[in-house]
């Protein structure tokens, strides 16, 4: 079901991290991208024999998939929890806001 729900997937993990283990953002966070990546890892195991799979795109991404989550993890480190909580929330609310565009637009 990760992507079913696309970029919620991430966003999902983090509540339910939250709400039902006591995590705090920061430490949800980094739970939810290990289950994000063994769930991509597991449709990788499912495309690849299929021949659904595009190299060329899958490289590009990953590299940019690296590069955000350098990027991400030395920002949390360096502004901790509530920083994480704030960034985490304004990116929802975009989001929110694109996915309400697009609906009613």
């Amino acid at each position: 079901y990760d992507g079913f729900f696309g970029p919620g997937t991430g966003s999902f993990l983090i509540f339910l991290f939250i709400r039902f283990f006591g995590f705090d953002f920061l430490h949800a966070s980094a739970a939810a991208k290990v289950v994000n990546m063994t769930t991509n890892l597991a449709a990788l195991g499912y495309f690849i024999p299929s021949g659904h799979f595009l190299p060329q795109v899958a490289v590009v991404m990953a590299c940019a998939n690296v590069l955000g989550s350098l990027l991400g993890t030395h920002l949390a480190l360096r502004h901790g929890s509530r920083f994480v909580r704030i960034v985490f929330l304004c990116v929802v609310s975009a989001f929110i806001v694109k996915f309400a565009h697009d609906t009613f637009a």
